[in-house]
């Protein structure tokens, strides 16, 4: 029986701990290590950085931590796949060839292309916009670019746009020989990139329950060890912060998804197979995981420039909280005059405790955001509308920042196009370039099945009003301007309660805001879980949202936070 593939993560997003590629080469054996470096915004932000310079569209981070630790990573025999590569995975590769001549290290690095589909946006139909032609347009490729250049004896691999869970999927198909029908084996494996795909989230970070894992050490970043059949075991390294539980791993599972189908270019993975297991103190077992064929288009990444973004916010305390609010609203759009800016929101944040104790507690914040084309009009002419009102406004006023100019923002859009008309090629550390075919057997994803609405039984007993949160976990995140918003049981009784209980109608009761979306319920017993997706919350995507919760983040939170009824038998 072949050893596990032992595959760890070091970065969930742009911006992670610099130390962690580090940590997982100093903490403990790996055969590969990954990094995810690329959202829909971190795709806006190389695309801006690309336009100041053509050479740039990569994740500069990644080239400081391989210069501390390509050597190490040589040292322990370890592989590098990371996405890193942006809107321009051959620059760098250019720059890590460099860095290992001036740091004497013999390194076979290879890179993956073909994600880029600006220069045929025309042709493929992803130029109609209101925005204009898009800044860019990328092709979420699969595990199979990776796997060749692994194949072909590569030491570091890096990517442009691939879908996260390719990262891990890539270095078992190479490691244990999978056919590109192995459905199941290649689903199990994308169970377990999708859990490594954003860090700490996988072993305790933002987990519902922190406090029963509480520790100030940082936790550690998660490992996969996959198996030949595609079933995994999560864990961490030994002595790290954390844990990880059937919980922690729960959680994560639930984060961005959508329907129990998870289409990606290489399999449809079936969430609601996946079963979870105990393996021993930080070790949770993945397997049972079923595939199908991947659907016959792909799904693209389109971000537009959008215009520009400014906000300002208003500190209101003590009494008469709402007509002080509306009173800073009249006067800053009355000092608009004929021209305001195309997009004005405001929103109230807070009240004042009766009888506070400290000013916060007299506290609320009125935060006000504007979108406009024109940089001036978002930037001093309304930022300084709002500073002009300090003596003319409401009793107290007083403001979280000075004037500031507008920041430019970008609008997210999601397209698919046929496999066929993206053009994967993996790119040797030789220099060949081998053209990745795309999947030969297709299907369509198994359409959601929304259950039905059925009342709960009534209660025998005593109920007791109470926070949702008492029996539920709750992970809530963006899918462009969509939320998701992931929440599950934590024993067997609670679930028998919680499954009928929270239908789409008592979510929109719960939480009010998304009475006016469609959304959609997604039910998945084998995680003792519900998942919700929210169309439109979001707006149009995190750059664009003017809500303060833009990412959706806190969502799940806040639904946990809501008083329901609950059995006292369950609780």
């Amino acid at each position: 029986m072949r050893q596990p593939l032992r595959v760890g993560n070091a970065s969930g997003f742009y911006g992670d701990r610099f130390s962690a590629v580090r940590e997982m080469l100093e903490g403990g054996p790996l055969d590969v290590l990954t990094g995810d470096y690329l959202a829909e915004l971190t795709m806006l932000i190389l695309g801006r950085g690309r336009m100041k310079d053509p050479d740039a569209g990569y994740a500069t981070t990644f080239l400081r931590q391989m210069e501390e630790c390509l050597g190490l990573a040589v040292e322990r025999g370890t592989a590098v796949v990371a996405n890193a590569g942006g809107l321009n995975p051959r620059g760098l590769a250019d720059r890590l060839r460099e860095l290992a001549g001036r740091l004497g290290l013999e390194v076979r690095i290879a890179h993956v292309e073909g994600d880029d589909l600006l220069a045929r946006a025309g042709e493929l139909g992803l130029a109609a916009s209101r925005y204009g032609p898009p800044l860019t347009a990328n092709a979420y490729l699969g595990a199979w670019g990776i796997a060749e250049c692994l194949r072909r004896g590569a030491d570091v691999v890096v990517t442009g746009r691939v879908t996260d869970a390719s990262l891990a999927v890539g270095p078992a198909a190479a490691h244990f020989g999978w056919a590109r029908d192995d459905w199941d084996a290649l689903a199990g494996a994308t169970a377990a990139g999708h859990v490594l795909e954003c860090g700490a989230q996988a072993t305790g970070g933002n987990y519902a329950f922190f406090e029963e894992i509480y520790d100030v050490k940082a936790p550690g970043f998660p490992v996969a060890e996959i198996h030949a059949d595609g079933s995994s075991v999560i864990t961490k390294h030994d002595g790290t912060g954390g844990a990880v539980t059937v919980e922690t791993v729960t959680a994560q599972l639930l984060y961005e998804i959508g329907g129990p189908s998870y289409a990606g270019p290489d399999v449809t993975t079936r969430f609601d197979t996946i079963e979870l297991a105990q393996d021993g103190p930080d070790r949770v077992r993945v397997s049972g995981v079923k595939g199908v064929p991947p659907p016959a288009t792909t799904k693209v990444c389109l971000n537009h420039l959008g215009g520009h973004r400014n906000e300002m916010t208003f500190v209101l305390t003590g009494l008469g909280i709402e007509a002080k609010a509306e009173l800073a609203e009249r006067q800053l759009e009355a000092a608009f005059g004929d021209a305001p800016p195309a997009r004005v929101e405001w929103t109230l944040i807070g009240t004042a405790a009766p009888d506070p104790a400290t000013q916060g507690e007299a506290t609320a914040l009125l935060r006000c955001a504007v979108l406009d084309p024109d940089p001036e009009k978002a930037g001093r002419a309304f930022s300084g509308a709002a500073v002009e009102l300090a003596l003319a406004g409401y009793p107290g006023f007083t403001m979280t920042s000075p004037p500031g100019k507008a920041a430019p923002y970008g609008v997210y859009t999601p397209a698919f196009v046929p496999n066929e008309a993206v053009e994967h090629v993996a790119v040797t550390h030789g220099g060949e370039h081998v053209p990745i075919p795309p999947a030969t057997e297709t299907a369509a994803p198994p359409a959601p099945e929304e259950a039905a609405h059925r009342e709960p039984q009534a209660a025998q007993g005593p109920v007791a009003r109470v926070p949702l949160g008492r029996v539920a976990g709750a992970r809530s995140g963006d899918k462009g301007g969509d939320a998701n918003i992931g929440v599950w049981a934590r024993t067997d009784g609670q679930w028998r309660w919680l499954e009928p209980f929270l239908t789409v109608e008592r979510f929109r009761e719960l939480l009010p805001e998304t009475r006016d979306h469609a959304v959609h319920r997604h039910v998945l017993p084998n995680l003792r879980a519900v998942n919700f997706v929210v169309e439109g919350l979001l707006q149009e995507g995190v750059s664009a949202s003017t809500r303060f919760d833009p990412q959706g983040k806190a969502l799940g939170e806040w639904l946990r936070s809501r008083l329901v009824d609950i059995p006292e038998a369950v609780l």
